[in-house]
Order: C-alpha cells, then sequence, then structure tokens
C-alpha cells in the first residue's frame, strides 16, 4: 500500500488548546473547526477540543456535522446564513449567527420569536477596515441598539486585519472603532481576537476569543516560531521511499529537468506529490526530514513523486520521510513555497491515510 500518512496528535491540540486557556483564562473560547478543522480532519479534532465553550465554522454545513457527531456546545456560523430556508435549520441545531448584511437581519427578524426562545446569541459583525463582511460606524450601532430593544442577546464581532503586523497603523484603527462601538451599545459582549490577537493584546480578549491556526500548532506569525509561542504542531505528514538512483554528473532530475546534477549523487524517489496536497511551487529550497535529518528536495514536485537528496544519509527504500511535522515545521514549508501554513494544511487531499499519532 502507498505509504502516504497524515498524523494527528490529540495531546498536542489538547496541550494548544491549554494555552489559549492560559493566555485568555477570562473569556470563552470559540474554537476554529472551519475547513475540516484546517485539514486536520474535524472528528478527531474534536474530540479533543472537547473542553472548548464553543465551535466556530464558516456555513451550515460544517456545523450539522458537529451536531451529527453528537457535539452540543454553541456553534457560530461566522459567515451567517447564506438563505432564509436556512434559519429554521439553525434554529432546530441551536446553531448561532453572524450577520453583516440587511438581508440576513430581514431573515432574523423573520424568526425572531423562534430564535429567541432557543437562547441563540446574534454575533454583529463590525466592518472596522478589513472591509469583507459587516456594518460600518455608525450603521452597526443603529442595528445593535435595534436588535437589543426587540429582545435579542448581540455579541459585537469583529476581526483584525493586521494582527501578526507589529506596530501596522490599521491595528489601532480597529481596536478604536470596537472599543467605540462597544462603549455605544453597552452593555454588550464582544469578541474580536483572533490567533494572533490572542498573543498581542490580552486586553481585548472580552467574551469570546476565536482560536484557529494556533489550535493546530502553527504560528500566524511571519517572526516567532510555534516553539517561541510554546504551541505544539498537531498534524505529522509522512511519506515512504519507494525508488533509489545514482545520477551522475551532468544528468538531470524530473519534469522541465530544472536540476541538473554537479557530481554523482545518490537520490531516494518519495511517494508524495502535489496530487496528495503537498505544494509544487518552490521559490526557495525546500527539504524534508529523515530521522531528525534534513535533506533537500530535487527538481520538480510532480502528481505523485518527489525526489530528495540522500547522498550523504542512510535511507534504504521504505524508509519514512517527514514533509513536514515536528522536524520540518509546516510554517517553513510554506515559506519556501511563499504562502502561509494555513493553506497548506487547509488544502491537503483526501489521499494520505489519516491515523492518531
Amino acid at each position: 500500500m502507498r505509504q502516504a500518512t497524515v498524523y494527528i496528535d490529540q495531546e498536542a491540540l489538547q496541550y494548544n488548546l491549554n494555552r489559549v486557556k492560559q493566555l485568555a483564562p477570562t473569556a470563552k473560547i470559540v474554537s476554529m473547526v472551519k475547513a475540516n478543522a484546517y485539514g486536520h480532519g474535524v472528528k478527531d479534532c474534536l474530540a479533543a477540543l472537547k473542553d472548548s465553550d464553543a465551535f466556530g465554522v464558516a456555513c451550515l454545513e460544517e456545523a450539522l456535522e458537529i451536531r451529527e457527531l453528537g457535539y452540543e456546545q454553541p456553534i457560530t456560523l461566522i459567515e451567517g446564513i447564506f438563505s432564509d430556508d436556512e434559519m429554521q435549520i439553525v434554529i432546530d441545531k441551536k446553531i448561532e449567527c453572524v450577520v453583516h448584511h440587511q438581508q440576513q437581519l430581514d431573515w432574523l427578524r423573520a424568526h425572531k420569536e423562534a430564535y429567541i426562545a432557543q437562547g441563540l446569541k446574534v454575533w454583529v459583525k463590525l466592518n472596522s477596515g478589513m472591509n469583507r463582511l459587516g456594518f460600518k460606524v455608525p450603521e452597526i450601532i443603529e442595528v445593535i441598539n435595534s436588535l437589543k430593544a426587540e429582545g435579542f442577546t448581540c455579541v459585537l464581532a469583529m476581526h483584525f486585519a493586521n494582527a501578526d503586523a507589529e506596530n501596522h497603523p490599521l491595528n489601532d484603527q480597529q481596536r478604536d472603532q470596537f472599543l467605540q462601538v462597544k462603549e455605544a451599545c453597552a452593555p454588550i459582549m464582544g469578541s474580536c481576537c483572533n490567533s494572533a490577537a490572542i498573543f498581542k493584546w490580552p486586553e481585548l480578549n472580552f467574551d469570546f476569543v476565536r482560536p484557529g491556526i494556533m489550535l493546530y500548532g502553527a504560528t500566524p506569525f511571519a517572526d516567532k516560531t510555534v516553539a517561541e509561542l510554546d504551541l505544539k504542531p498537531v498534524m505529522t505528514f509522512t511519506a515512504e521511499i519507494i525508488a533509489l538512483n545514482t545520477i551522475q554528473a551532468g544528468e538531470s532530475v524530473g519534469y522541465g529537468s530544472t536540476f541538473i546534477a554537479e557530481q554523482e549523487m545518490q537520490l531516494a524517489i518519495v511517494s508524495i506529490g502535489y496530487g496528495d496536497g503537498y505544494p509544487r511551487a518552490f521559490p526557495k529550497q525546500n527539504y524534508v526530514s529523515i530521522n531528525g535529518q534534513q535533506t533537500r528536495l530535487i527538481g520538480r514536485v510532480a502528481m505523485d513523486m518527489i525526489a530528495i537528496d540522500v547522498t550523504h544519509i542512510n535511507a534504504p527504500i521504505g524508509t519514512e520521510v517527514e514533509l513536514w511535522g515536528k522536524e520540518r515545521l509546516v510554517d517553513d514549508v510554506a515559506e519556501a513555497n511563499g504562502t502561509i501554513g494555513y493553506e497548506l494544511l487547509c488544502r491537503m487531499s483526501a489521499r494520505p491515510v489519516r491515523k492518531l499519532a
């Protein structure tokens, strides 16, 4: 059997959840499990995140999967509902909605009595400068105060655009607008901290924090490693060596013959490629890890295979190669690929076998 495997470390996930509790001890934790728990597999991750106060997802389908797995915690739809038909399902399954435009408000008000009777909160989204979703000031103040007057329980919600960037001017603007609205709509619960903000601004944790990437042991910062943040990688992605080749100076490797050997080399072919979710384009040199020793990729990544340099490594056929995990961090692979760890984790294909570590 082809050995491309994703191992999920539930103890690491629990450790990272406890880090959130340490950093935001007075806030409730809405663990973000959208996109199949950032590519990790929602079923296995929910088991490790069962002590979360709530879960956050992007759409109704993701919320219903959580309910089908038997979890009863509050769930927040961070993009809200997409049609009036979804509102009755949301109410029946006790799922809370973000509202960010007038049509969603109309759908909510059409089901006001049933929504309130279920004890569901309305998360009202502030557009404070990211310009994706939400109401701007002063409209949001009118929206929230109107909803409160109608009997709804509201949460003021916002998302930082640059929480990972030190001293970005938009951070102050967004924070100030959030505090302005919170004061104008007092009393009201608040939520604005994602993973990066949880680390940077403990004074903004308020009632609910929304950790995402930090739960999975990848960094939200370009200049801070997971070790510096005291987080543990949850996913380890591996494959096995399936062939060994000796090539001579002047010989090429792979599609496009982009790599030309300068001397005799020993190559190993590994059963992994972009068909499994491993990235293809590397502007910078990329590496894998074998028994804690890093070695370089050679030539282009193909759909099902890569070549690596094992000239100075004892690596027979069948040797396990860590593509990312605890030795070769996903953040480092992403940096070499010109992207971020979030993307690599989320775009994992279904082909690798999933196992618990």
